[in-house]
């Protein structure tokens, strides 16, 4: 996503550069107009680069007044490019009109999707159907949710309040986490959030694996905390809340004489480079299915959904649980299609995906990453209903 601000940020400077050398012949007040757009065009990057460029350790602190500025960034620079083209093409009122009028527009869609949108949570009820579902486990539900990112919510201990007394209205059989408890340190999740989270209900229990803001890769004193304690410290947290992670493993629900099988892909280090690319380096997670019949129902949990391929080829598990992608938190729908930013990184980003026979959910997620808005992408909890087809 980087990549993306970085070149709207080139974009916007030079669309102000040549709206400021149609609008203004003064040279000097020129000059610091441009340097004031500039500012704004580039805040993302100004305010990001000191924790790369100086190794300063990014505390949540700062991970909030990055996301708080790439906000700014949103409602000063990107809501303000219509104007721009509008006072470039012509110097007819009307066109200038409809530019003022889109900015203004813009602005507005972008507050709402920070006041209201970022926690209008929404529940997807989706009904799956299969002939592999044992009928012992017809009308089984399962809860999902995703991507907490604990640090960059404005109110943690309210939010989470909120998501767990959804999750438990829907008389769950299974809940199903799918990674990013944290955003950026173990320390995120409180006394007081594990309490709250140690509360989400279902009879047969909570089921999750690590996302990549799990393991410790965005502390930059890893010397203070190495990765590998910043993962046992959030392992122990979900320990303690109850839920059961699942890393690289499986574990078994029986109804009866049946049952069905549970498998958790935690997300592998080797991927960090490349956790938003198709082309995912090889990484071996085959011990997670060591022993599950592929006779067995199965429902596997991975952080990234571009792993379903490489899932799909070690095992026919039935159902794919996934989080990761947030629809990049902007999303509108024309017609029948949803389309999102978030198309040009994913194959697949967001809702049920339904090949050979197998399916991938992927859910939207509920926390906020760069910057804390979402526009159309709600925060999303999503109701499976198993059928069986027997």
């Amino acid at each position: 996503m980087t990549w993306i601000i970085t070149l709207c940020s080139i974009i916007m400077v030079g669309l102000d550069y040549l709206t400021l050398q149609r609008l203004c012949s003064d040279e000097r007040k020129r000059c610091w107009w441009m340097v004031l757009l500039g500012i704004i065009d580039t805040l993302p990057t100004s305010i990001g680069a000191p924790t790369y460029l100086f190794s300063v350790d990014n505390q949540i602190v700062l991970q909030k007044a990055y996301e708080w500025a790439c906000f700014g960034y949103m409602i000063l620079g990107v809501a303000r490019q219509p104007i721009n083209l509008a006072l470039l093409l012509g110097k007819s009122r009307a066109l200038r009109a409809t530019g003022f009028t889109v900015s203004a527009v813009a602005m507005a869609i972008f507050i709402y999707g920070a006041v209201v949108t970022r926690t209008d949570y929404k529940i997807n009820h989706i009904t799956l159907t299969s002939n592999r579902l044992p009928a012992s486990f017809d009308g089984y539900r399962v809860v999902q949710f995703t991507d907490l990112h604990l640090g960059s919510l404005l109110n943690p201990t309210k939010e989470s309040e909120r998501v767990v007394e959804l999750c438990n209205s829907l008389d769950a059989d299974m809940v199903a986490f799918c990674g990013d408890l944290t955003h950026i340190r173990h320390s995120e999740v409180t006394p007081e959030l594990t309490d709250i989270l140690s509360r989400l209900k279902s009879r047969d229990g909570v089921y999750s694996v690590l996302g990549n803001h799990d393991i410790g890769v965005y502390v930059r004193d890893s010397i203070a905390l190495p990765p590998q304690e910043n993962t046992r410290r959030v392992i122990e947290a979900e320990q303690q809340m109850g839920w059961q992670l699942l890393d690289d493993a499986t574990a078994y629900i029986t109804r009866g004489e049946d049952s069905i099988s549970i498998t958790g892909i935690s997300f592998s280090q080797t991927l960090q480079e490349e956790r938003h690319s198709a082309n995912l380096p090889e990484v071996d997670f085959s011990r997670a299915y060591e022993g599950v019949s592929p006779e067995h129902y199965n429902i596997t949990l991975s952080h990234i959904p571009q792993l379903w391929d490489r899932i799909l080829e070690l095992h026919p598990t039935d159902l794919t649980l996934s989080g990761h992608t947030h629809a990049m938190q902007v999303a509108v729908r024309v017609g029948q299609r949803r389309l999102s930013p978030a198309a040009i990184i994913y194959k697949r980003w967001s809702g049920l995906y339904d090949e050979q026979g197998k399916y991938l959910y992927i859910n939207d997620g509920i926390g906020n990453v760069m910057f804390p808005m979402r526009v159309g992408a709600r925060p999303e909890i999503t109701l499976l209903e198993l059928k069986s087809g027997k």
